[in-house]
């Protein structure tokens, strides 16, 4: 199924976090938190404004971003959770 994020939506697909710590502590299942780094999967065309113009995105697909906590809806897509968020709840693109 291919999916096309609408306006300055964007989809993306959470990168998992490390199950060992650097002191090699390893993490179980149930008290990891959800992680915050995602893959952009998709983007839409952009930000409509006001009178018609559309701003182009700032992330484009193959982007690694971070991402606020709480940010997006999250949809399965084939058995895999991916979020759709808008473009201003990333914080950053990951180089």
């Amino acid at each position: 199924m291919n999916l096309k994020p609408l306006h300055d939506r964007v989809l993306v697909k959470r990168l998992e976090e490390e199950e060992v710590t650097k002191g090699g502590i390893i993490i179980p299942d149930t008290a990891k938190e959800k992680p915050i780094k995602g893959e952009v999967v998709a983007v839409g065309d952009g930000r409509v404004t006001d009178d018609g113009k559309t701003i182009p995105m700032s992330v484009k697909k193959g982007d690694k971003v971070l991402f606020n906590k709480y940010a997006g809806t999250e949809v399965k897509i084939e058995g895999v959770e991916h979020l759709v968020m808008r473009e201003d709840d990333i914080l950053a693109i990951i180089e």
